[in-house]
């Protein structure tokens, strides 16, 4: 976890909205710094312990996910292209490296890791 993580801080007030995208015991820990009545907001799987000591706590946890459509898609190539978008890869490893590849990613890196086959 990052220093600069809102979990390790202790914050003066507590927030309204979290979005988390790490995963794990995150979404939990995550509720430790809501408010009452907050909202969670999960790109992967919420716990049932998460939810129900989020219910308990008065604080609504969902899950959001997108669904990719080609139009969207496309038009993130041409900004990709117009070098307008770019994405952060932190590593490529070959594929026969996939172990390492993802030992790496207990790493914590910032950027995408890429597996090249």
């Amino acid at each position: 976890m990052r220093a600069n993580s809102p979990l390790r801080s202790r914050p003066r007030r507590k927030a309204q909205t979290i979005l988390e995208t790490v995963g794990g015991d995150h979404a939990q820990r995550s509720l430790k710094v809501l408010k009452p009545g907050g909202v969670l907001v999960s790109l992967l799987n919420v716990s049932d312990a998460a939810r129900e000591e989020a219910k308990t706590r008065g604080i609504r946890a969902e899950r959001m996910s997108v669904v990719p459509d080609r139009d969207g898609l496309v038009e993130l190539a041409k900004l990709v292209d117009a070098k307008k978008l770019a994405v952060h890869v932190a590593k490529v490893f070959p594929l026969e490296e996939a172990g390492a590849a993802h030992a790496f990613l207990g790493t914590r890196p910032i950027g995408k890791v890429a597996l090249a086959a």
